[in-house]
């Protein structure tokens, strides 16, 4: 079994575990070591364009807001924007700032016909700690992973 197809089978796993209505759930670490390895493989990261410009971006990430700052309404134009960016037979891996909103979008990809969505587990910042602190615990960043400053 190869790689990518070991990190694919673990993250299905976790799916099931957790009763997830997509394909799998990636932790960062194996999310970027997919988008490396499995050509045409998709990141999405779902966070709001604040987000975006004040905390960080993805390198080559397709960027479609979930929801929009301020007042955090969910973006009506998500679907169609999805559609026109990346191809429906694509290995699509989701992120947020923690994973709950690309659960959301994971879960909304898939019953517009998206088959192989995958969200990325405690996503860009991570979860917040003890002094409810995020960039601490885990994440995209807390891991060293490619993320620049806008």
């Amino acid at each position: 079994m190869g790689r990518i197809t070991e990190i694919l089978s673990v993250g299905q796993s976790r799916a099931k575990e957790l009763k997830l209505p997509y394909e799998g759930a990636l932790m960062p670490d194996e999310a970027y070591e997919i988008l490396k390895t499995a050509p045409g493989a998709k990141l999405v990261d779902v966070r709001s364009r604040a987000e975006l410009d004040f905390v960080g971006r993805i390198p080559g990430a397709v960027e479609i807001e979930w929801m929009s700052y301020p007042g955090m309404k969910t973006n009506p134009n998500f679907m169609a924007a999805l559609q026109q960016q990346v191809d429906k037979e694509a290995l699509v891996l989701f992120i947020c700032r923690n994973g709950a909103r690309s659960h959301m979008a994971a879960q909304a990809a898939v019953q517009a016909g998206f088959p192989d969505c995958y969200n990325v587990l405690t996503g860009f910042e991570g979860d917040a700690n003890a002094e409810k602190h995020r960039n601490v615990l885990n994440g995209w960043k807390v891991l060293g992973l490619p993320w620049e400053q806008s």
